[in-house]
């Protein structure tokens, strides 16, 4: 789940990171009110989960109301990335000395977290590292030991940061992983991370990635979820307790378990060619009744791209003949104009085949192997065109 700015620099500011106090507004006339309160010049900030708004014209100083007036006019309601801005964040400007780089997230190879910093603040950190890797200093943390001083110290000075700055930069870091671990996050990002001409050192920008599976333990966090920003058929998904992710290809798949999803996925790419490749990944999960079923079939049609449909099951404590079932309800329901190959295995397989066959559905293609419901998927979406 990701937060806007406003959010993430909120818990920052929890946290005891230093941030500026900004305000949001959704309309011209509360930025207006905002930047009164706030006192000139402000920052105009588009809140959209997408990263380059300054480069779309998402961020602007005004220096006067008017300015104000018409930033939050023409920022209110523009396109960023194909994503609607519905608020700004007005923020009072800053006299900025020097931009940084800071993070806290997650190195998956090395098992552990990892501050991460360059002195090459303010800018796309993937460009940084795509163009000058060696900006780049990573520091790996302990999880058992936590964040030391002496670790966010080294850092200061391999992104040679003035000495008289040391003390407020491990002093943000820390606070930086305190906030990646008591909220469960994936990512805590600040970019940039400013030193101001007054020597004041505060996170002008912020941006958080919070782990799905932790949000039962942070309703307030989970309350924050802007739906948006999120791909409809994802959201019902979610909603529904299935694992989606919409793709670019053709084939909608429905898998029990993200392993053979993930090799459903490769076995269709592999047999589509450069033409024909997965819809989705989508893993209805352990013991999927037909509602399930039926909730994840219209989901992957709800995708226009899709021109055919590949279930795969193999039954453990998922049922075949359940699946089964839910996909005859499902059908009933839905009435696909699709065709549909079906692969049952394992549990009640024999009887889940039974319930497909007797009810003589031209549109439902039954496979024996992953192999032949691939071709036969691929041939039908290639019918399809």
């Amino acid at each position: 789940m990701n937060l806007h700015e406003h959010q993430a620099k909120a818990l920052f500011g929890q946290a005891g990171i230093p941030v500026p106090s900004g305000k949001v507004a959704t309309t011209v006339d509360e930025a207006y009110a905002s930047a009164q309160e706030i006192g000139l010049p402000v920052v105009i900030k588009a809140q959209v989960l997408t990263g380059g708004r300054g480069k779309a014209g998402g961020v602007k100083v005004a220096k006067t109301l008017e300015d104000v007036k018409t930033h939050a006019g023409n920022i209110l309601g523009m396109s960023i990335k194909g994503l609607t801005v519905h608020k700004v964040l007005v923020d009072p400007a800053s006299n900025i000395a020097q931009e940084i780089y800071l993070a806290v997230a997650m190195d998956r190879a090395a098992g552990r977290p990892v501050l991460i910093s360059s002195s090459e603040g303010g800018v796309e950190i993937e460009q940084v590292a795509h163009d000058k890797p060696e900006a780049i200093i990573r520091e790996h943390i302990d999880p058992l030991l936590g964040l030391h001083d002496y670790q966010t110290r080294s850092v200061a000075s391999a992104i040679n940061l003035p000495r008289e700055h040391w003390r407020a930069f491990s002093e943000i870091a820390l606070k930086l992983y305190q906030c990646y671990v008591e909220n469960d996050a994936m990512l805590t990002e600040i970019n940039p991370l400013v030193v101001t001409k007054e020597g004041v050192v505060m996170a002008l920008d912020g941006k958080m990635v919070i782990d799905d599976n932790s949000l039962y333990r942070h309703k307030e966090i989970a309350a924050m979820r802007d739906l948006t920003a999120e791909d409809e058929s994802e959201t019902q998904a979610r909603q529904a307790g299935i694992a989606y992710v919409k793709l670019n290809g053709q084939i909608g798949c429905m898998v029990n378990g993200a392993g053979l999803a993930m090799t459903t996925m490769d076995m269709v790419k592999l047999y589509g060619g450069e033409g024909i490749g997965p819809a989705n990944f989508l893993d209805i999960g352990g013991g999927a009744q037909a509602d399930k079923v039926v909730a994840a079939l219209r989901i992957i049609l709800s995708d226009e791209n899709v021109k055919a449909v590949l279930i795969n099951i193999f039954g453990g404590i998922t049922r075949a003949d359940e699946v089964a079932r839910g996909m005859i309800q499902a059908y009933n329901e839905v009435k696909p104009t699709v065709p549909i190959v079906i692969r049952l295995v394992g549990t009640n397989a024999e009887e889940g085949r039974k319930i497909i066959e007797e009810a003589n559905i031209p549109q439902l293609l039954t496979a024996a192997t992953l192999t032949e419901a691939a071709q036969k998927a691929v041939e039908a979406a290639k019918g399809a065109k």
